[in-house]
């Protein structure tokens, strides 16, 4: 079997074609394509020849410009001592500003203001890549991953300072020491039901009638007035009240009221976070979907992600 061999040129389009066959429009397109590459390359070429003449001209009028300012500024302090006028460099470091001629000052004035504008640049880059990145979202971070964070700082501390885990209180300040033992000498504040016993109740009767100031004179004649004052168990006179002075009544009403306005003066603040999702329509409605998250958040997590996604609603 002779296979018959194909006229295809391999720069043609369609060389890839098995059934194709190169004609003379197919040889003209591939000498245009030619032509167009190489001209292409000549104009990339010379574009590439000028910019470095431009660049070497451009270096060589700088260097020769800084060359000049040179010799003038040489000149210039050489003048008054009766130099040659040879090429000498400017100190970089001057100590007195009164031996320096007038083009020196300003090239020095020129190079201090040149420097504060680098140094107001480089703030003003980091001013504002501080300000594009992200903050850093607290309410993510776990207990355990910030105590392990702080546990990493206080054993740099230790280790610059030559000291062990075990005496990381040698770290603290008076202040931090003293309000460290303050905090632990606190006794805990009352949870649940414990609001509500007997000895959280007495603290508090004792609280509110620490400023009751008591006249033991009025307090000596109630007790000369009534004989059954500490009354026993087989007493009579149950029920019986003791008269109670109009001053003693206007105390009483005066604590009331000072204590009520101490509970409309109460407030504490909390922090608001701008990116939480709002989620109520008053501060009422905010505190009761706190209680229910509290309550039953982890058992409807799914439900609710699926809702906020739209995959939990019908077609």
């Amino acid at each position: 079997m002779v296979v018959e061999e194909r006229r295809v040129h391999p720069d043609c389009i369609n060389a890839s074609n098995p059934y194709h066959e190169c004609v003379e429009f197919c040889f003209i397109k591939i000498a245009e394509s030619k032509a167009r590459t190489e001209k292409l390359d000549q104009v990339v070429e010379d574009k590439n020849r000028s910019i470095q003449s431009t660049a070497l001209a451009s270096k060589k009028q700088v260097e020769e410009q800084q060359h000049e300012e040179r010799r003038e500024l040489g000149r210039q302090s050489d003048g008054d001592d009766g130099g040659d006028g040879d090429d000498s460099p400017v100190q970089e470091n001057v100590q007195d500003l009164s031996e320096l001629t007038g083009r020196q000052k300003k090239l020095f004035e020129l190079r201090l203001k040149m420097n504060e504008a680098r140094k107001a640049n480089q703030t003003a880059m980091v001013a504002e890549k501080k300000k594009m990145e992200p903050p850093q979202e607290t309410r993510g971070i776990s207990k355990q991953k910030w105590l392990d964070e702080r546990k990493k700082k206080i054993g740099k501390l230790l280790d610059a300072n030559g000291l062990e885990m075990s005496n990381a209180y040698m770290l603290d300040t008076q202040e931090a020491a003293e309000a460290k033992y303050k905090k632990w000498e606190k006794e805990p504040a009352p949870y649940s039901w414990d609001v509500f016993n007997q000895r959280t109740l007495y603290k508090a009767f004792k609280k509110r009638s620490k400023n009751i100031k008591i006249d033991l004179e009025e307090y000596n004649k109630m007790k000369e007035a009534d004989p059954e004052f500490y009354r026993e168990a087989s007493s009579l006179q149950y029920g019986k009240a003791p008269k109670v002075s109009e001053e003693n009544i206007d105390r009483m009403v005066q604590e009331l009221k000072d204590r009520e306005e101490k509970r409309k003066s109460f407030s504490r603040r909390r922090k608001f976070h701008e990116d939480k999702d709002i989620d109520s329509i008053n501060d009422r409605n905010e505190h009761f979907n706190k209680k229910i998250e509290r309550a039953f958040g982890k058992y409807t997590l799914e439900i609710k992600n699926n809702l906020e996604r739209g995959t939990a609603l019908p077609d």
